[in-house]
């Protein structure tokens, strides 16, 4: 999902042009900042776009540039114009989370001053932002049931960790295979790491219910969500109403049994559109967007394998345009299709899985700049690291032995080194986290003892100190056990966006004095003694910056 690079390589990678050469006359990008790929862009950094020619101001709109966090949801603020209306910059107006995913989408319909339009497929790319070092010395701060009392069996599988509610706060939807529904945990918000109990009524979708994926699918500001359901052959997709909700799914018939979902901008208009694996049938669905949230019919293609099962979209060959990484379950191949940007497809590239693929997730792991595969490969009780090379091929597999029946593999800089570590998942085991040695290289760390099946977790920094945190996902047992990580907010920041500053001083003087709701947390009380006073302003102001 992300990468490294030194601070020279990053610099040198903004100043190289991107790959993907303009017609005459087109508009083209240049450069873009954050790197594609970057893995620790600043929480509070603008996105900036050079582009080859002037660009006319009325054509960069929230629906033309914008970007997409996969905790933080859609980036919203101003845009500003420099270098002669060559530089865009979109200044988010509130931080992004840290270690999170970010996709940036630039639409076909942005045109130089002169009229000359960017390319009909568009720009799409994407990075992730900065975590904070830890040292995943992890306790349990919360374990949620996603039973009601006397329940039947929800068999939890997967999920999203987005902010639902822009409060600032990442929450949990989880999907349910047995009782086919969405249920939203919402962050308490308190930086304890805790979450209150799940909405009621759940949000319905369809019978066996398994990979999601969020996005802003109507351009809202809200987290949307996609869902595939695999015993109806269906995708729904619902839409996010702000508050922690979602609405009436609108659901899509596809191919047989529907494995794997990704999301993406495939036609370059600039929303985002939905792909998903249709296992039984062998083939590969495209539902189009039409910038509402509102879906047509899909459009079949081959895959180019037996069985097409995994699926995450990135761009494998650095041209602009997000193509899709695709595990072909019964003829154990990872594929690479190339996007066209005119929601078509290209097949590419085949290689050796090393087992059955039930999921994959992409990231450059070995730190060149270039996107490279995890997989976790259920019957053969292993997970694989297959590198890239940047021309959309990848390397031989690299097999780690994992506990039996490995279900998810997950990524995400949880010591905050600046690589990426793994989690892998088990149904017949545990959690067990991979750390990287910088160059792709995995070392086994520990294990999470699982209640019953290890199915599922999610990377996200659920106290907002900076730091990727743990949810852990049993399938069996109903449970997602919330683990936070040795990290530590910096005191003073108050409202976690990684700098100490006039907003947070802002905070603590209008808390000055008692606080009003004790025994519960107070967080402008950095010293613990239940006001807010002189020596709590002292500590914020011996952080600033």
């Amino acid at each position: 999902m992300c990468t490294l690079r030194s601070p020279l390589v990053l610099w040198v990678a903004a100043m190289v042009p991107l790959s993907g050469a303009a017609s005459a006359g087109e508009l083209a990008v240049i450069t873009v900042e954050p790197p594609p790929h970057a893995l620790q862009a600043p929480i509070d950094g603008p996105i900036v776009i050079q582009f080859n020619q002037p660009v006319l101001h009325e054509s960069i709109t929230a629906g033309s540039f914008w970007a997409f966090g996969r905790g933080s949801g859609t980036v919203q603020g101003t845009y500003t114009f420099a270098n002669n209306d060559k530089t865009v910059t979109l200044t988010p107006d509130h931080p992004f989370s840290a270690g999170e995913h970010v996709m940036v989408i630039l639409s076909h319909d942005i045109q130089s001053a002169d009229g000359s339009p960017l390319r009909s497929a568009g720009y799409s790319y994407q990075f992730c932002v900065k975590a904070q070092p830890a040292e995943m010395a992890f306790e349990q701060s919360d374990i949620l049931s996603t039973n009601i009392p006397a329940g039947a069996s929800s068999r939890p599988y997967g999920g999203i960790a987005s902010d639902l509610n822009n409060d600032g706060w990442l929450d949990l939807t989880i999907v349910n295979e047995d009782t086919a529904d969405l249920r939203v945990f919402l962050n308490l918000a308190d930086g304890t790491g805790q979450y209150g109990d799940f909405l009621q009524p759940p949000f319905a979708v369809n019978d066996r219910a398994s990979p999601s994926e969020p996005a802003d699918f109507n351009h809202d500001g809200f987290v949307d969500i996609c869902v595939a359901n695999i015993n109806t052959n269906t995708v729904s997709i619902l839409l996010g109403a702000g508050d922690g909700t979602f609405g009436p799914q609108q659901q899509i018939i596809v191919g047989s049994a529907p494995r794997g979902i990704a999301v993406l901008d495939a036609d370059g208009d600039g929303d985002l559109d939905i792909v998903n694996t249709n296992a039984g049938s062998s083939n590969m669905s495209l539902l189009l967007n039409d910038g509402s949230g509102v879906f047509g019919p899909p459009i079949f293609f081959e895959g180019g394998g037996d069985g097409e099962w995994a699926l995450a979209a990135a761009d494998m060959n650095d041209d602009g345009i997000l193509d899709l990484v695709i595990g072909a379950r019964t003829s154990q191949e990872i594929l690479v299709d190339a996007g066209n940007g005119d929601a078509t497809f290209t097949h590419i590239s085949s290689q050796s899985a090393a087992g059955a693929v039930w999921m994959l997730v992409c990231g450059d792991l070995d730190g060149d700049g270039v996107e490279d595969v995890s997989t976790a490969n259920s019957s053969a009780n292993n997970g694989a690291i297959l590198l890239g090379k940047g021309d959309g091929t990848l390397g031989p597999p690299v097999t780690y032995a994992t506990d039996q029946f490995p279900l998810a593999t997950d990524l995400g800089d949880l010591d905050g080194d600046g690589d990426l570590d793994w989690v892998t998942s088990s149904f017949g085991g545990d959690w067990q986290l991979f750390t990287n040695d910088g160059d792709g290289t995995f070392v086994f760390a520990q294990e999470f003892a699982a209640p019953v099946a290890a199915s599922c977790a999610l990377l996200l920094d659920i106290d907002n100190d900076g730091d990727l945190d743990l949810a852990l996902i049993d399938e069996l047992a109903d449970v997602v056990m919330v683990m936070k990580n040795s990290g530590t907010a910096v005191p003073g920041d108050l409202d976690g966006d990684g700098v100490v500053g006039i907003l947070d001083l802002l905070a603590l003087l209008a808390a000055w004095g008692p606080c009003s709701d004790p025994p519960n947390p107070c967080p402008a009380d950095l010293n613990g003694d239940g006001a807010v006073g002189i020596l709590d302003l002292l500590a914020l102001l011996a952080n600033w910056g």
